[in-house]
């Protein structure tokens, strides 16, 4: 529901898992192939005689440092702040309004004209309040998402040890339907009922 790049996020988690593995697999090499370590130190040494190559032939007269630290600089802080970017990108989506009326276009027998909005923290409050009033659920999680350009319900149920998913799911489904009726619309839902810690370790309610 929300607008994460999972895509660019699994390129990533597949390149960095690939080199990874290639650094393992080096790694065991070097360690428990007999002779390999002979042609890595040859790669090492040629390596760095072409590194000092390029050091001395990109240092300027009366320099004593590569103008390649400067690109080097410049290239770290832009993967930094593509990786800001990235961070910032993730979790995207969330929307702070649940339901708006525009008011008339002019004013009112009383002379007033305005709006009304319901914000998205009273919804989600108001409807958490209303799933935890009974000893069914252990906790409920309801966020408000922008879904196609409206707003629409997350809500995360964790249910004690032995209470029905169906029994839950339909109480939950009235309070929304009631909800709909307050906001004067109908609202998409995503209900997910699921067991947390809490919900493993809490002993089911029991009536003497």
């Amino acid at each position: 529901m929300n607008s994460t790049p999972r895509a660019l996020n699994r390129i990533l988690l597949g390149f960095c898992g690939l080199v990874l593995m290639l650094a393992g697999t080096c790694g065991a090499a070097l360690a428990y192939v007999p002779g390999s370590a002979g042609p890595w130190q040859e790669f090492t040494l040629q390596a760095g005689l072409q590194a000092d190559r390029i050091r001395q032939g990109t240092t300027l007269d009366g320099q004593e440092d590569s103008w390649l630290w400067i690109v080097l600089a410049a290239a770290l802080l832009l993967v930094a702040v593509l990786g800001t970017a990235w961070i910032a990108a993730q979790g995207r989506g969330r929307t702070g309004v649940f339901a708006y009326t525009p008011g008339p276009a002019g004013s009112d027998a009383a002379g007033a004209a305005g709006s009304v909005t319901l914000t998205a923290g009273a919804a989600e409050q108001a409807l958490r309040a209303a799933l935890l009033e009974g000893n069914d659920l252990v906790n409920a999680v309801v966020t408000t998402w922008d879904f196609h350009g409206g707003p629409a319900l997350r809500v995360r149920l964790f249910p004690r040890k032995g209470v029905s998913p169906y029994a839950i799911a339909a109480v939950t489904t009235e309070l929304i339907e009631a909800l709909d009726l307050v906001a004067g619309r109908r609202t998409p839902v995503l209900i997910s009922i699921s067991s947390g810690a809490r919900s493993r370790f809490t002993r089911p309610e029991r009536v003497s």
